[in-house]
């Protein structure tokens, strides 16, 4: 039996819902929201903080921007944020089967050879932000599918800059979903299958 599930995303694919129910389905512990609270813990940062940077990167963010040079002498808080999330990450993996969301457990675990099944959750542009739109509600001058393709975006640039990998490509994954056509419950119940399966 696969002792680790990791759901990677795309922004507004229902990941996060799905992991929820695989972990409740299988009986097992469900970590994403608490990851961000023992990492507020370990590193002394704001949630808040550890929420939008700890799995989003923007062409803005200075941290992403450091010279080699300054680099040697200076860990940046993104950088501290990930070694945090690391240990946090690898502290659930090492108590039992558990689904962890995104923040590049995939990755993470894979490079301690962690025995995980690495799951990929994408959906159509229609099914996104039609859930987004219900979950978050809209935003002022900012147009759905721009919010959509800025998250992901972000997302994409966090993971290269961590892993040197490529976020979303079908190789770093053992199965990838469309949870607009096959709908949250059939992927739940693939993925539970899948596990029990191994």
């Amino acid at each position: 039996m696969y002792p680790v599930i990791t759901i990677s995303r795309e922004f507004g694919s229902g990941g996060h819902s799905i992991g929820e129910k695989v972990a409740a389905k299988l009986g097992i512990p469900f970590y994403d929201g608490e990851i961000v609270t023992r990492v507020a813990e370990e590193s002394g940062y704001a949630k808040e903080l550890i929420e939008e940077q700890g799995e989003y990167s923007t062409s803005a963010n200075k941290w992403f921007d450091i010279s080699a040079a300054s680099a040697m002498y200076f860990q940046s808080p993104q950088d501290e944020i990930f070694i945090a999330q690391k240990r946090v990450i690898l502290d659930c993996a090492a108590k039992g089967p558990c689904v962890i969301v995104g923040r590049c457990a995939d990755y993470i675990l894979r490079k301690e050879d962690v025995k995980c099944l690495n799951v990929f959750i994408h959906s159509d542009m229609e099914h996104r932000t039609e859930r987004v739109l219900k979950r978050y509600g809209e935003i002022k001058n900012v147009g759905i599918e721009k919010r959509l393709a800025k998250k992901d975006k972000q997302r994409k640039t966090y993971y290269k800059y961590y892993t040197d990998q490529q976020w979303g490509n079908y190789h770093n994954y053992d199965v990838a979903l469309d949870s607009g056509e096959l709908g949250e419950e059939t992927c739940v119940h693939i993925i539970c299958e899948l596990y029990n399966k191994k």
